[in-house]
């Protein structure tokens, strides 16, 4: 992963994201409107840096994973997605 550029990360979490959630996604704590909820705002951050640049990645602040721990997800494939374009995106803002 070309950690100065999350573009790739974010399409891949919002194609995650828009399917429908699995048994297992489910017994972790997702729900319907949290997945689009987090989607949406995954989906935010994209248009942000492609419209605007990766410069861009400094003025986001993604809280994710706090959102998260608020709404008690517990790992998961959902969960590691949406950790490692948290990570991604902090990186990209220290780097730009």
């Amino acid at each position: 992963m070309d950690l100065t550029n999350p573009l790739p990360l974010l399409d891949e979490a919002v194609a995650a994201l828009k399917a429908p959630l699995t048994e297992e996604d489910r017994s972790q704590g997702w729900t319907d409107d949290l997945r689009r909820e987090i989607q949406e705002e995954i989906s935010l951050s994209r248009s942000a840096l492609r419209r605007h640049g990766l410069s861009t990645a400094r003025y986001l602040r993604p809280r994710l994973e706090e959102w998260l721990d608020k709404e008690g997800v517990r790992p998961g494939r959902l969960r590691s997605l949406v950790s490692e374009v948290q990570g991604c995106l902090e990186t990209a803002a220290r780097t730009t």
